[in-house]
């Protein structure tokens, strides 16, 4: 950042406050008159929160600026809804939700706004842990009681493995993962090795725990598991697509070339 960008961080606060101002005052417009916005509940909403929460990712992936600013308005406008329709109900408003977040943010960096000393970012996120863990434990909730059911399975993979490991339950070395990463990956070759007209269930199980493993490795080796597969998912993507579009130029379609000539142009893609 430049040596002025706080300054006009501090400049702008007027004017953001004035936008922010103006955004409340539209959002509580149409709720009274946009037959669309007054219909619309929490429940209504969520599906829609995730949708825009996912196409923000997308953008952060695409490393689009503009399409990030424009999905970050999504979500204001959805929190700043949820806040309204909460309001309307007597259940909280949005000055509520701010409150709580300060006190939060507050209570959970105590290296700022306390007494408590810290030497980098390891220290911070142990910290913020262990008081999350004082707050579970105090209303008898699980460590990992804060992990939403809801989450996508290779996120929520890796949030119980963070959780499990600000309790203490982690490896001593990264490098002792890929021993059982290799178990899993044996016990999965061995159940399918097993041939027995079993149902599915035993392989998928197997299956599971190695994926699992997987994480952690690289939640250990400080890999973002979920943004490493979509990277992975892009790339074959656009090299599919290479493939499609050769062979298509040739006059033919996919199933028409043997998969030795898509191999070869396979090849071709990755050098692209």
């Amino acid at each position: 950042m430049g040596e002025g960008y706080g300054n006009k961080m501090i400049t702008d606060k007027q004017e953001t406050l004035l936008q922010l101002n103006s955004l409340i005052e539209i959002i509580n417009e149409l709720r009274e008159k946009c037959p669309w916005d007054k219909k619309q509940t929490f429940e209504t909403l969520r599906i829609l929160t995730v949708e825009e929460t996912y196409e923000l990712s997308e953008a952060i992936l695409s490393q689009d600026i503009n399409e990030i600013k424009k999905e970050l308005g999504d979500l204001f406008l959805h929190l700043f809804m949820y806040s309204c329709i909460a309001a309307e109900n007597e259940w909280f408003t949005l000055i509520d939700v701010c409150t709580s977040l300060i006190e939060k943010l507050k209570y959970r960096h105590p290296h700022i706004y306390g007494t408590t000393k810290v030497v980098n970012s390891t220290e911070v996120e142990q910290n913020w842990e262990d008081l999350k863990i004082k707050e579970k434990t105090k209303n008898r909730k699980s460590v990992l009681s804060g992990v939403p059911a809801s989450l996508p399975s290779t996120v929520k993979a890796m949030r119980i493995q963070q959780k499990a490991r600000s309790a203490g339950f982690d490896w001593e070395k990264p490098e002792q993962v890929w021993d059982k990463v290799e178990e899993e990956f044996l016990e999965l070759k061995a159940e399918l090795a097993k041939n027995d007209n079993k149902s599915n269930l035993e392989i998928e199980e197997e299956f599971g725990d190695l994926l699992f493993s997987i994480i952690n490795a690289g939640r250990l080796y400080e890999i973002n598991p979920d943004t490493a597969l979509e990277k992975t998912n892009r790339k074959f993507i656009s090299r599919f697509n290479y493939l499609e579009e050769q062979i298509i130029n040739k006059g033919l379609n996919l199933h028409q070339v043997s998969l030795n000539e898509m191999e070869s142009i396979w090849q071709s893609a990755k050098k692209i």
